[in-house]
């Protein structure tokens, strides 16, 4: 039978990999968009695959370990947004496909909100102790918050550059803002699951359990002594 530590090596290995040949897929894709003669393009791939590389670069920066689950999840989420949507354009060729993403979008949100929230819920020099019902309230009111933020972004390209991010316009920016909710709403239905019963396997405790085990600076009080 085997162990717990052996089946999470296996499931962060899956997820590593997974990043890994999303990654090779754009860097290829680059190279196939150059001899094409496609330089526009090749320059915006570039610019995706930069951006993949991200939630790495902040972890080094900010000397912060970002669970592989939550990273492989982050580059798929860029893959489909950017090279698959605008590059490819599967936001014309499929209608389902910004409904997709927002929801995505909205789980991937959700679940940041959620760890922020954590832990400065369990640094005691903060001095908070907040409910698990706030928790999820957090979370959940962080993803809408960038949601709506993005929605003003996507309004302001299209007055100032004449683009055509919003689509349908005030249908579309509504449409997204409620797959947005419903993304958001999953995980704070969930984390708030988590925090009320621990003992539950779901795949937000193990993200939480691998963040808190590779990052245990974040948990410690001011003695050096890990919190409950």
């Amino acid at each position: 039978m085997n162990s717990p530590s052996l089946s999470r090596s296996v499931y962060q290995l899956v997820h590593r990999r997974i990043s890994i040949w999303l990654k090779f897929a754009l860097a290829l894709g680059v190279v196939l968009l150059l001899l094409q003669d496609r330089y526009q393009a090749a320059l915006e791939v570039s610019m995706i695959l930069m951006i993949t590389f991200l939630p790495v670069i902040l972890g080094n920066r900010f000397n912060v370990y970002i669970p592989h689950e939550f990273e492989s999840l982050a580059v798929i989420f860029v893959y489909m947004a950017l090279f698959l949507g605008e590059v490819q354009g599967y936001y014309v060729r499929f209608w389902w496909w910004d409904v997709v993403l927002h929801t995505g979008s909205g789980l991937l949100l959700g679940i940041l909100g959620f760890l922020l929230v954590y832990v400065l819920n369990k640094k005691k020099e903060i001095q908070l102790e907040l409910h698990p019902k706030f928790i999820a309230l957090f979370a959940f009111m962080f993803a809408m918050g960038i949601g709506a933020c993005w929605e003003i972004y996507e309004f302001a390209m299209d007055r100032l550059f004449g683009m055509n991010m919003q689509k349908s316009g005030l249908v579309d920016t509504m449409w997204d803002l409620i797959v947005d909710g419903i993304g958001a709403l999953i995980i704070s239905i969930a984390g708030w699951g988590f925090l009320k019963n621990s003992s539950n396997d779901s795949f937000l405790e193990i993200w939480i359990d691998a963040f808190i085990d590779k990052n245990p600076r974040l948990f410690l009080d001011k003695n050096g002594s890990k919190k409950n």
